[in-house]
């Protein structure tokens, strides 16, 4: 399947506070600019795949999308995986579309849980709220916790990304926060669960992405010369939750970028940019562990001098990623990897011909992975 399949078109909304913004109003939108950005008309659309709002989940909000927008699709539904949902819908676009199921995908989603509900963020977690385990980010301090003491990973090298990412996007016009921070600003932000500080954490965000496939037979007999090839995707799962792990400095983004890495004939070293899902800044040290950038305990020093910014051996995150260009999570990187092989990113990465992106759902659950190559 490798390049069989293209993304032809991406879109979105704008990012960060949209009041009075519903999720099918803000899918809507995201739809029809991907398919602007395409070139194609909605009536070409067969198959539309969304991944339903974490703030508001609904019943058959595939149909409901569906509907509101005028389509009857061949193929269509909602999947969640968290935040790895939508890579994983990408993938099942591309299977579909290669086994002839259909022939034009969309893939969306919307969520505004800045001016709506932030309930799913900010509820108890399991059993173990009895002990004072509340929300999202205290999963993520443990994990980060046990880096620390096992391999030495230290606050700063943490705060390395949080920098690299937020110069990304202080740079990008479209990003909810455009600040650029300092090292000396990250140790000075406050505590939300040790040891993740605020700028270690994403944004809360409204918005909405979405992305266009086709096969590349298709895409060429249109004449869409900048249509960005499908290399590889894969997936991870792990059904435990943090406490039960037997090992809490590994994850199942292992298999998940292995099997996307193979599927694209690609090596860790091939990979020109990254996309990486930064809910925490713990999330890209252990992705990039996994994925086989760094060694299993290094990815510590790996994150430090530089390395992930524009002009460094790794760039990562290039419009922003979730620290700072929306916390919407996962799709808008995908958007900027289609950017930066395309050659039309704001912070444009010279000569790069390969991108990685990953998605990641849970406290590190769910993975999946999208490796894009260049369409010339």
């Amino acid at each position: 399947m490798r390049g069989n399949v293209v993304i032809a078109g991406i879109g979105q909304t704008a990012y960060g506070k949209l009041p009075g913004r519903g999720t099918v109003s803000l899918n809507i939108e995201a739809c029809r600019n991907a398919l602007a950005d395409a070139g194609i008309e909605k009536n070409a659309v067969d198959a539309l795949l969304v991944k339903p709002p974490t703030s508001n989940p609904q019943f058959m909000y595939g149909q409901t999308l569906a509907e509101a927008m005028g389509l009857q699709p061949r193929v269509g539904g909602a999947w969640d995986q968290g935040g790895a949902a939508n890579i994983s819908l990408i993938a099942f676009a591309a299977m579909a579309i290669e086994h002839g199921q259909c022939d034009v995908v969309l893939v969306c989603y919307a969520d505004n849980p800045r001016t709506g509900s932030r309930h799913a963020y900010e509820k108890a977690w399991g059993d173990d709220a009895a002990y004072g385990w509340f929300g999202v980010p205290a999963g993520y301090a443990m994990l980060a916790r046990r880096h620390m003491e096992e391999f030495g990973t230290t606050s700063d090298q943490l705060g390395e990304i949080a920098v690299a990412i937020r110069k990304h996007g202080a740079a990008n016009p479209n990003a909810q926060l455009r600040k650029p921070l300092t090292l000396d600003q990250y140790r000075d932000s406050p505590w939300v669960v040790d040891p993740l500080r605020r700028d270690d954490c994403c944004l809360v965000s409204d918005g909405a992405a979405a992305v266009v496939l086709m096969s590349a037979r298709r895409a060429k007999s249109l004449g869409m010369d900048k249509a960005v090839p499908i290399l590889g995707f894969g997936q991870g799962q792990s059904s435990s939750d943090v406490a039960q792990r037997p090992d809490l400095t590994k994850t199942c983004a292992e298999v998940s970028g292995a099997t996307a890495l193979q599927m694209a004939g690609l090596r860790p070293q091939d990979i020109d940019i990254a996309q990486i899902y930064d809910c925490f800044t713990i999330t890209v040290l252990m992705t990039l562990e996994a994925y086989g950038f760094a060694k299993h305990g290094q990815g510590g020093p790996f994150c430090a001098g530089g390395r992930l910014a524009i002009g460094g051996e790794l760039p990562v995150n290039t419009s922003g990623g979730l620290l700072s260009e929306t916390g919407m999570p996962g799709l808008q990187l995908v958007l900027e990897g289609v950017r930066q092989m395309r050659g039309d990113a704001t912070s444009q990465v010279k000569a790069a011909r390969t991108c990685v992106v990953s998605n990641q759902g849970g406290i590190m659950h769910t993975h999946s992975t999208l490796v894009l190559g260049n369409p010339a």
